[in-house]
């Protein structure tokens, strides 16, 4: 598992907050504030945090920048592509050619690490992106189990979920396309070989399976955010909450310049998150 990265932020309490929300700038310095978006982005990027050399996959805006930012940052060997046959640089400049045989290699061999989104996700981390309801006659057509059974048995997973509720945190999916750690188990030792569900990121806190049986668990909120919040929008009981979370990490101020000067200056990051 990568190490967790908090800040000394007092911890939020069951009942209570960390710090509250953000102003538009800060009282102590006058710069600008840390949106939600760019909390999630540093968690996204923390996700890649000690992976060294692999292939990232990251699905959505906020996962998008979060990668850049860690190649820019931390994880200079991180490998970015355009989604196609090209390894590419922070910028989008070419800096390498991915045929599709070396690509599923790598897919196969453990040296990617893929932010996946999640229709549904147990507490277990078992995934849906297929339909809603019984998969016989689902009320719901969804993406399709896709590749999210080959991501999570053969190299690491993280989840983003831009929008955190109980119709997401089930306490059992639909229909299972990322297999979670319950059901890589029941497999045998084939499907633990590279099975390794690391985070999920989502509007409202990070979370992780570093407990004793792989259940889910509550790692931080992000500022202005309740443990209760959290616990109201999960269809689960969460390990962890019980005693509090802290807050998620404050961006530093180089990786603030790089969201907003480099990465991301549209702000297409503040569409996918509000507030």
């Amino acid at each position: 598992m990568t190490a967790d990265h908090t800040t000394d932020h007092p911890a939020a309490t069951a009942t209570g907050t960390g710090p509250g929300p953000a102003t538009d700038t800060s009282p102590a310095t006058g710069a600008p504030s840390v949106s939600r978006a760019e909390y999630c982005v540093v968690a996204c990027a923390d996700a890649w945090r000690g992976d060294g050399e692999v292939l990232a996959g990251p699905m959505g805006v906020v996962p998008s920048v979060g990668a850049r930012l860690a190649r820019l940052t931390f994880a200079p060997d991180l490998l970015l592509t355009d989604g196609e046959a090209l390894i590419i640089g922070p910028d989008g400049a070419t800096e390498g050619w991915l045929p599709y045989r070396q690509h599923l290699a790598m897919v196969t061999g453990g040296r990617r690490h893929v932010m996946m989104g999640a229709s549904q996700l147990d507490r277990f981390g078992n995934q849906n992106i297929s339909c809603i309801g019984d998969w016989h006659r689902p009320g719901r057509q969804l993406l399709g189990v896709r590749g999210a059974p080959v991501n999570t048995l053969n190299n690491p997973v993280s989840y983003w979920v831009p929008k955190h509720s109980p119709r997401v945190f089930v306490e059992r999916v639909d229909m299972v396309c990322g297999v979670g750690y319950d059901r890589a188990a029941a497999a045998g030792p084939s499907a633990l070989r590279h099975h390794d569900v690391r985070r999920v990121v989502t509007d409202l806190a990070v979370l992780d399976f570093a407990t004793p049986d792989h259940s889910m668990r509550l790692v931080s909120v992000h500022p202005g955010v309740t443990v209760e919040q959290v616990r109201a929008a999960t269809g689960f009981a969460l390990a962890g909450a019980d005693d509090g979370a802290p807050c998620t990490r404050e961006p530093t101020a180089a990786e603030l310049s790089l969201i907003r000067e480099v990465i991301d200056p549209a702000g297409a990051r503040n569409r996918e998150v509000r507030g």
